[in-house]
């Protein structure tokens, strides 16, 4: 097979290594160091896609992510799909299978091409907007139809059969981008001792200097990149990550970077020893100071048919070359703003191939890369600018002409040169997406014409990412940011550079070039394309800003430039220009839209990593879990924790249901002694000073005076007033203290402390720590706990000595352990907390002493119907983010009188939170007690009201009670607490009506006595 545009000699690849790979279906050959796209470009490929609106050809513009057009769909089977994928980014590999992602029925003859060349005048920007407003119900369908046109990939139908990895680091310096600024910056910081990660989002590290006709201490700038990686590589303090993007920067220098770990070598990542290596890995950095050294993207030029297979970037033009040994055409017209851009026409002649003539917008201009071409006899034109492209599928030629920038007109007789390939450069534009991540805007600078990144503490951007072009000035720029990135990590001795001597070229001063003129009026010219990706015109700018849009975010919404995977790295400054031109402002007056991450796509199975499938959402089990399977435990979901249901038991052969067992357990804890697995319960380990006032200010109740060996209930509120999550604290000490949660509840708690602390109160001196897995819980209730807990402690459990609501250290079955004597049952009851790695061994001791009590395990549904007959609540349950402590009628357990105002308190003099026809929580007895009120079962007072009846309420919780042999509920009813002994009704979905009765939310001892004997 011919590579047709691949020099014989020259690039940066192994050409022993040849590479087969398909694209559309069709068989090509590469070599071992290209990218698909420069693979692509080798082999003759002019067309590699469609485009998103008007379905236009498309081919390479780009050689690196600033790539707009070839985005392909990657995979050899349907598992491997992998959608969106830049070919210039794209490592080639044997085997690889790529797609273009539009076109029916191929990219080469789409159908869809016939709308965009019949009704491309008919789809101005908004006009998705103002077409498929109506119907309403026909959207659904456009939506379809819509993208399946628009060709942006498809994600595969089967599971991803790789592995991803997360890992997270911490460094004193952090350089973004290994050119030659990244490079200078991290050798700085390595040699002074700093730990330094260097990424790069190329296959290979160098930037810039891998295709620079500069050299660096006489030798070409590639060896300066051999021997300085050498020198890195070979640092104990230094990890170098090639294939690795800085997709986001967030706050204080926390920066996620996209490892591509084997993306470059199968469509599904290899196998090594017996096990599949991560595909991808999403390093979390947590770095002291950030170097920023991302470089800067070439900005092309915007003319009429500037998307025609064959207009590609001067700098990309180099980059194959020098690169790669692809000079993809025969005949080039350069058209540039700027003296940089000559390399490409230098590096195309040195190539063989012909010049036709370098296009310059300059009246006058004068460096020392314009020399050179001129004495190499290539035709300069000044003060014009090409035009026009011309052709279809591939350039045929270029329209030149000369334009006058100020007044934006062409002004010369227009001269058509026989062309197959246009590059242009319109200047350059630092890369400041990764810093306006934090939210710093970029500033405007009239000598670079272009933005610089805004400020960010602990950054420093360096080189091209600030405007710094020569390769001196680059250098010499990396290495004083990285000398300031090492002091301010804290490392005061910081050696001395030791830079390359340079033979950078004089270069001249560009001119502001963005859209070129052209003889018919922008809206009447040939398309003239801004955002190549999005498919937005220089046309469609010009209609935004005369629809009323001046906002430069209004106009991206309405035009959708930089919208999507492209993120406006080509397109966003021209755009701006435009509609700067358009609106009689300066760019910096328009200003830039904001930049988000992530930098370039970034798979769901890199954001994810390992926390997929069984990992996704863990089952969390406790200490004594095997031994609930082993004794038949049925099991339900509560948060992640598995924890038992109930303990069905075989009777007279037969498995009991569920509401035998639960009935069977509720007898035991009631007249001898249960046990329950209560681990899973969110304990939070409170310390400090201030933790007695932090304690006051989240809870409603009063902390101040709780002794050591006590505890309290606790009820704990949004700032709306409305309960979050209740539980018991315990006073471990003066300064000391061990909050529980509920279930569901703990994670949410500890954020909710964190987030008040660190926000609100940073003054107090209070540290909080999750040990809900330290300690395993087990409560042991009924009135033949204190019998059975005596045999195996040496605590006191004499009532005066241990009464209900202390704590005690102590030993349980020779095991150190926190006895609290809590109830949540209404019965005697003491939870025992010990190290969980010994749970299992007390659990069992328990059993052991229990067979002469009958001890009874009993599981989360039995506990329900328990503390239901006691009146407690369970937040989230009985409450639904609605309810107010008041609502639950717990005035005693609110502070009113605290000095400082807990969290909810003034939420509870509002109005609304003040209204008597709240509701509020109640007890329901039915009148037929063998019913079972429906839990959400909605209550009514007038049973014969015509439909839409009144809903004045709704049961929370429902059980039937074997101790009180008759059905009970707890239920939210409107003024409630002031209706009691009133029956309301249940109406059901089927027509009956069910009665009950207001009563208090206790049915079970009211007094309280069973749980203080």
């Amino acid at each position: 097979m011919t590579q047709t545009n691949r020099l014989q000699q020259g690039g940066r690849i192994d050409r022993s290594r040849i590479l087969n790979f398909t694209f559309n279906g069709k068989t090509y050959q590469g070599h071992a160091g290209d990218t698909l796209a420069a693979a692509l470009l080798a082999n003759g490929i002019d067309v590699v896609n469609r485009s998103f609106k008007y379905s236009r050809p498309r081919g390479i513009v780009a050689a690196g992510a600033e790539e707009p057009n070839a985005v392909v769909q990657l995979g050899q089977s349907e598992a491997a799909q992998v959608p969106n994928v830049r070919a210039t980014q794209q490592a080639l590999y044997n085997g690889l299978n790529a797609r273009s992602t539009n076109g029916w029925p191929n990219v080469q003859k789409d159908m869809m091409s016939w709308v965009g060349k019949l009704g491309g005048g008919f789809m101005p920007p908004g006009f998705y907007y103002k077409t498929f407003m109506a119907p309403a119900s026909m959207w659904m369908t456009y939506e379809k139809v819509i993208r399946k046109g628009a060709g942006l990939g498809r994600v595969p139908s089967e599971n991803d059969p790789d592995i991803y990895d997360h890992l997270n680091q911490h460094c004193d310096v952090l350089v973004i981008g290994a050119g030659p600024a990244g490079l200078a910056a991290a050798l700085t910081a390595a040699n002074s001792g700093a730990r330094v990660i260097l990424c790069d989002e190329q296959q290979e590290m160098g930037g810039s200097l891998l295709d620079s006709r500069e050299t660096l201490d006489g030798a070409p700038a590639a060896q300066w990149v051999e021997n300085t990686l050498a020198t890195l590589a070979g640092m104990e303090n230094v990890t170098l990550l090639p294939h690795t993007t800085a997709n986001g920067y967030h706050d204080h220098n926390f920066v996620t970077l996209h490892e591509r770990r084997t993306e470059h070598l199968a469509d599904t990542a290899p196998m090594a020893n017996g096990r599949r290596q991560a595909r991808s890995r999403l390093h979390r950095v947590r770095a002291a100071q950030v170097v920023l050294a991302t470089g800067a993207h070439e900005r092309p030029l915007v003319y009429a048919n500037n998307d025609v297979p064959g207009n590609l970037l001067a700098g990309a033009v180099s980059n194959y070359i020098h690169r790669y040994a692809v000079v993809p055409g025969n005949k080039l017209v350069l058209s540039t703003s700027n003296d940089h851009a000559y390399r490409a026409a230098l590096d195309w002649a040195d190539a063989g191939r012909e010049v036709v003539a370098i296009v310059d917008a300059r009246a006058n201009p004068d460096g020392d890369l314009v020399k050179e071409a001129q004495s190499k006899g290539i035709r300069l034109i000044t003060g014009s600018a090409v035009i026009e492209a011309k052709g279809a599928n591939r350039v045929t030629g270029a329209r030149v002409a000369k334009i006058d920038t100020e007044r934006f007109a062409v002004t010369g007789q227009v001269e058509e040169l026989g062309c197959d390939t246009i590059a242009s450069s319109g200047g350059y534009s630092p890369v400041v997406h990764l810093a306006s991540h934090t939210g710093a805007r970029p500033t405007w600078r009239d000598d670079l014409l272009g933005f610089v990144p805004g400020k960010v503490t602990g950054m420093h951007p360096a080189g091209g990412a600030q405007g710094v072009y020569a390769l001196a000035d680059v250098l010499r720029d990396g290495a004083g940011s990285g000398t300031q990135a090492t002091k301010a990590s804290g490392i005061e001795s910081v050696a001395e550079p030791s830079l390359p001597k340079t033979d950078s070229p004089r270069e001249a001063a560009a001119c502001a070039l963005y859209q070129v003129p052209h003889e018919k009026a922008t809206l009447r010219a040939p398309k003239q394309f801004v955002d190549l990706q999005n498919d937005v015109t220089a046309a469609g700018i010009e209609v935004a800003t005369r629809e009323g849009f001046e906002s430069i975010e209004h106009v991206k919404r309405y035009t959708a430039m930089g919208f999507g995977t492209d993120q406006g790295k080509l397109g966003n400054i021209n755009g701006m220009a435009i509609a700067a031109r358009m609106l009689k402002r300066s760019i910096p007056e328009v200003g830039t839209t904001v930049f988000r991450p992530n930098y370039t796509p970034v798979t769901f199975g890199a954001i994810v990593g390992r926390h997929a499938r069984e990992l996704f959402d863990p089952e969390r089990y406790t200490a004594m879990h095997q031994w609930h399977v082993e004794n038949g435990a049925e099991f339900e979901d509560v948060g992640q924790w598995k924890r038992p249901w109930y303990f069905p038991r075989k009777v007279n052969g037969k498995l009991e249901s569920m509401d035998e067992a639960v009935s069977r357990e509720s007898l035991a804890v009631r007249t001898k002694v249960g046990i329950l697995d209560a681990t899973t319960l969110g304990k939070i380990d409170i310390q400090g000073p201030d933790a007695r006032e932090f304690l006051g200010r989240v809870y409603t109740n009063k902390w101040a005076k709780l002794a050591p060996g006590r505890v309290r209930y606790g009820l704990m509120c949004k700032d709306d007033g409305m309960l979050m999550d209740d539980g018991t604290t315990s006073c471990l000490g003066e300064n000391h203290f061990l909050m529980t949660t509920t279930t569901g509840g703990a994670a949410g708690v500890m954020e909710w402390l964190e987030l008040w602390h660190q926000t609100e109160w940073p003054e107090l001196q209070v540290y909080f720590t999750s040990v809900t897995d330290h300690w395993a819980t087990m409560t042991v209730t009924g009135p033949d706990a204190r019998k059975l807990l005596s045999e195996v402690t040496d605590i006191d459990l004499d009532k005066e000595q241990f009464k209900f609501m202390d704590w005690r250290n102590g030993k349980v079955a020779d095991v150190p352990a926190r006895v609290f004597r809590i109830s949540f049952t209404g019965e005697l009851a003491y939870e025992i907390n010990v190290q969980a790695n010994y749970a299992l061994h007390v659990w069992k001791t328990l059993f052991e002493h229990g067979k002469k009590y009958d001890l009874t395990p009993y599981g989360t549904e039995t506990m329900h119907v328990l503390r239901a007959e006691k009146g407690l609540i369970i937040a989230g349950q009985d409450t639904d983010g609605s309810v107010t402590p008041e609502d639950l009628g717990m005035y005693w357990a609110i502070g009113y009188d605290k000095p400082f105002s807990w969290i909810g308190k003034r939420a509870l003099s509002r109005s609304d939170t003040a209204r008597k026809d709240r509701k509020q929580l109640v007890g329901l007895k039915p009148t037929d007690p063998k019913v079972v009120l429906e839990e959400g079962a909605q209550i009514v007072f007038d049973k014969d009201q015509q439909i839409p009846m009144t809903m004045q309420g709704h049961v929370t919780s429902s059980y039937y009670s074997p101790n009180l042999e008759h059905g009970f509920a707890l239920a939210v009813v409107k003024g409630g607490q002031e209706r009691m002994g009133q029956k309301v009704y249940l109406p059901m979905p089927g027509g009956e009506v069910h009665e009950a009765e207001i009563v208090s939310t206790v049915f079970i001892d009211p007094k309280g006595e069973r749980q203080h004997v």
